[in-house]
C-alpha cells in the first residue's frame, strides 16, 4: 500500500496562488494514478483533479479548470496541485488520494483507496 502526506496549504488572498504537494511512501509510486479532492465545511468531499500514472492524462473539475494544474514527479514520489487565481470558494481541506495500483485515473471518489490527512487552504476575500 501507499502512504500519503499533503503539504503547502495556508492562507492566501483572493487572486493569489498556492502549490500543494503530496509525498508518497511505500510501494512504487508510479503504479498509482493520483487524485486531489477537497471538502469545505458542511459540504461533501468533491473531486478536484486527477492524473494518470505517467502524467500523460489529466482531469479537472469544471470549477477549477484553467486555474489549477496537476502534475507529478515519479522520481520524487510526489504529486502537485498548482492553484492560481484562487477564489474564496476554493477554501477547503485538500486531500490527495490514490486508487488501487494500476487503476486508471478517475473522478469517482469511490475508486480511491488511500488518502492523506489533508491540508487546509483558506482564501480570503
Amino acid at each position: 500500500q501507499v502512504q500519503l502526506a499533503e503539504s503547502g496549504g495556508g492562507l492566501v488572498q483572493a487572486g493569489g496562488s498556492l502549490r500543494l504537494s503530496c509525498a508518497a511512501s511505500g510501494r512504487s509510486f508510479s503504479m498509482y494514478a493520483m487524485g486531489w479532492f477537497r471538502q469545505a465545511p458542511g459540504k461533501e468531499r468533491e473531486f478536484v483533479s486527477a492524473i494518470s500514472q505517467s502524467g500523460g492524462s489529466t482531469y479537472y473539475a469544471d470549477s477549477v479548470k484553467g486555474r489549477f494544474t496537476i502534475s507529478r514527479d515519479n522520481a520524487k514520489n510526489t504529486v502537485y496541485l498548482q492553484m492560481n487565481s484562487l477564489k474564496p470558494e476554493d477554501t477547503a481541506v485538500y486531500y490527495c488520494a490514490a486508487p488501487l495500483p494500476y487503476n486508471v485515473a478517475t473522478m469517482s471518489i469511490q475508486q480511491y483507496r488511500y488518502w492523506g490527512p489533508g491540508t487546509q487552504v483558506t482564501v480570503s476575500s
